[in-house]
């Protein structure tokens, strides 16, 4: 694949990570969690992760954070945005390159959705200077089990779909 098309095709995955982080951001979500969200725009970093590999997806997860703080003009969810998408990506990756033989997708999606939490749970608990917060982790956690499995059978079914689009672009 050439660079220009491979460009091309990372910018429009931020574009829609930044949809979906919008799109889910007016979602209201009825969790025992509060704060707790589906997890859509992961769809994207997932897909990136397996399709164009760690430095696309890591590049990827963070142009969708900035992009998504200055839609918003919430620059206090940049550093909470920012910490979740970059330890959910090197976790996803981990698991998939050395562990891709135990969990599908699925797996490592649920992996990143459990590192995401930490991630958050521990800017929180260094802006509000609270250990305690912690203390939420599990119910988080929880959580994680139920978007992680959504999030990680989107990303089956759209990659096998992407691989296809992507051959088509190629030829």
């Amino acid at each position: 694949m050439s660079r220009i098309k491979k460009i091309i095709f990372l910018a429009l995955l931020v574009a829609l990570g930044l949809a979906l982080s919008i799109i889910e951001s007016t979602i209201p979500v009825p969790f025992i969690a509060p704060g707790a969200k589906l997890g859509l725009a992961n769809i994207v970093s997932l897909i990136t992760l397996v399709i164009f590999g760690f430095k696309s997806a890591i590049t990827v997860a963070i142009l969708r954070s900035i992009t998504f703080t200055l839609a918003t003009g919430n620059f206090s969810s940049l550093f909470y945005s920012l910490s979740g998408s970059v330890l959910s990506v090197i976790v996803m990756f981990c698991i998939y390159k050395y562990f891709s033989s135990y969990f599908s997708l699925i797996g490592v999606s649920i992996f990143g959705a459990i590192a995401h939490n930490v991630a958050q749970i521990s800017v929180a608990s260094i802006i509000m200077e609270n250990i305690k917060i912690f203390s939420y982790l599990p119910i988080m956690s929880l959580t994680s089990l139920f978007t992680g499995y959504f999030v990680g059978l989107s990303s089956i079914f759209i990659t096998d779909k992407f691989k296809k689009v992507l051959n088509k672009a190629l030829y």
